[in-house]
């Protein structure tokens, strides 16, 4: 959460401009938001490339969606933001992006859950995927939005992904995993073997999460 309006504006810039370069989003692909300590939320605006935007394009809305500050209209998806942020108050950045491995694997309408790399175990552990809703929806905000909780990240099936954390940064970091994760299990597969962090092994980054109080519930690994 946010005490300074013009830090959230600089992490939601650079946060934008790192998923574009990066070909995490396309187009004007995308949305992130902000929130600060009064409850107001810092959001980018729909129909505007996430790498191309200025901080006078953002928008300030309340609780309830109301527009604050900003000329330009506000992302598509702002009820699903918000619905995350009710669900849980502690949190201060939300990132929805498209990138290509998060998208791939959200096609097949499954939760993303083997511990194939310390990071991805560590920072991801299991990442739900909810039924496919259009965009902007009451049932995508409300199907998502219970998963902040005790996880980190969410697949939207046929769609893309969404991450959080205490602030914009923490949830681009946790963007940036989720894609590394699938990068690492295609090349995995065309080596021919998809081999996972053992049990053991899952005891002792059970006990780092523990220590930095990272909350995602265990992702699989193999029995030995």
């Amino acid at each position: 959460m946010y005490n300074s309006h013009e830090q959230a504006k600089r992490e939601i810039i650079e946060a934008g401009n790192k998923l574009y370069t990066a070909g995490f989003v396309a187009a004007n692909d995308g949305n992130i938001t902000a929130k600060m300590d009064d409850g107001s939320v810092w959001c980018t605006p729909t129909g505007v490339s996430k790498g191309g935007m200025t901080e006078d394009m953002l928008v300030r809305i309340d609780a309830q969606g109301n527009v604050l500050e900003g000329s330009l209209k506000v992302s598509s998806e702002i009820a699903l933001h918000l619905a995350i942020y009710r669900e849980n108050p502690d949190l201060g950045g939300i990132v929805h992006a498209h990138g290509p491995g998060a998208t791939a694997w959200a096609a097949y309408g499954k939760a993303w859950d083997m511990a194939i790399s310390l990071d991805s175990a560590l920072s991801l552990g299991v990442v739900p995927c909810v039924p496919f809703a259009i965009t902007g929806s009451k049932a995508l905000a409300e199907s998502a939005a219970p998963y902040c909780k005790d996880h980190t990240a969410v697949l939207l099936e046929h769609h893309g992904a969404v991450t959080w954390g205490n602030s914009v940064k923490q949830a681009l970091f946790r963007t940036e995993v989720l894609e590394h994760t699938f990068r690492v299990y295609a090349n995995m597969r065309a080596f021919g073997e998809v081999r996972l962090l053992s049990e053991a092994q899952l005891d002792e980054v059970e006990l780092v999460k523990k220590k930095f109080g990272i909350v995602n519930q265990r992702a699989k690994g193999r029995k030995e």
